[in-house]
């Protein structure tokens, strides 16, 4: 595996869960695989679970990590090619990559939407430049319209907690007082479109995802109906893609609540966090026993542990 971005690098989804399911109940299996291999985790965002999650997956494989947080441990770094560099950024990407990749194995990138551009961030013209020009296998730690990682662990999440061999997963937008990028629902919506599921995507009208994403999954713009009878709801704000980045509804009837829950089959609660309380979801359905979002974001480990694990075969190779 020489990139980490969509559903299709992770191959067949049922081996992939079966490598999770080892990779859990074995972390410090396969140390070897990492001895005196260094990833770097490059941050251009501000992270909690991704960063801690990456750090101590490479660690449980015996990697060393180092974590840069740009325009706070480095130069500000341009990233658009054939500008005029007479600004505040004195370093381009396209030095700085070459040269953190001669300084490691394995590069992980978080990237989010600049919402100035929606070609520039369709093309995921960031990371891209990471995979061209360092040489090195890299991870999409959040770019600008994906969330592999994050995808993955709540496929994981989903598989554990699943009674029924096909479940019934909802996305359901919830309001938000700023503009969210669309990562985490494209991601998500990718991977459930491509896993053993019935997935259903809720949204006011103007929140539909960009097409390559959505793909087939059933769009239902009447809340309560999509969440009839659900397994799974899974909770999270994203902006407009057709209105590039506008916020076009802060309807809070739309809030997860025990009105929405309860049409549901006991479904559990997920959310990629962090979360804005009574804004996405009311205190009384996160706090409930049916949600499952620390679990959730404990396999983060695990999703970056087995992508970093089949970075590190491809490299013995």
């Amino acid at each position: 595996m020489r990139t980490f971005l969509h559903v299709s690098d992770i191959g067949d989804i049922e081996k992939a869960l079966a490598e999770a399911a080892e990779v859990k109940k074995n972390p410090f299996a396969w140390q070897h695989l990492g001895r005196n291999k260094t990833i770097i985790l490059i941050f251009f965002n501000s992270s909690l679970r991704t960063r801690l999650s990456s750090q101590k997956a490479a660690m449980n494989l015996g990697m060393n990590a180092i974590v840069l947080n740009v325009n706070g441990d480095s130069w500000k770094l341009e990233t658009e090619m054939g500008v005029v560099m007479d600004g505040d950024k004195p370093e381009h990407l396209r030095e700085a990559i070459p040269v953190i990749g001669s300084y490691c194995d394995i590069i992980g990138v978080r990237s989010f939407a600049q919402f100035e551009n929606r070609e520039f961030d369709y093309n995921e013209t960031i990371l891209n430049q990471f995979i061209r020009y360092s040489g090195k296998p890299v991870i999409s730690l959040e770019s600008a319209t994906v969330h592999p990682c994050q995808a993955f662990a709540d496929l994981i999440t989903i598989e554990e907690h699943k009674a029924a061999p096909r479940p019934k997963v909802v996305l359901t937008w919830a309001p938000h007082p700023r503009a969210l990028p669309q990562a985490v629902p494209n991601s998500f919506a990718e991977w459930m479109n491509a896993a053993d599921v019935d997935f259903v995507i809720t949204h006011p009208k103007g929140y539909e995802l960009a097409p390559q994403f959505a793909g087939n999954a059933r769009v239902e713009y009447d809340q309560m109906r999509a969440f009839e009878g659900a397994d799974f709801i899974y909770a999270k704000n994203w902006s407009s893609y057709t209105e590039y980045g506008k916020i076009l509804s802060t309807d809070r009837s739309w809030t997860v609540g025990k009105r929405q829950m309860d049409v549901t089959n006991n479904a559990y609660f997920m959310h990629c966090l962090p979360v804005r309380r009574n804004m996405i979801v009311t205190d009384e359905v996160i706090d409930s026993p049916r949600s499952i979002v620390i679990p959730e974001a404990a396999n983060r480990v695990v999703s970056a542990q087995v992508v970093m694990k089949r970075m590190l075969e491809g490299l013995q190779n």
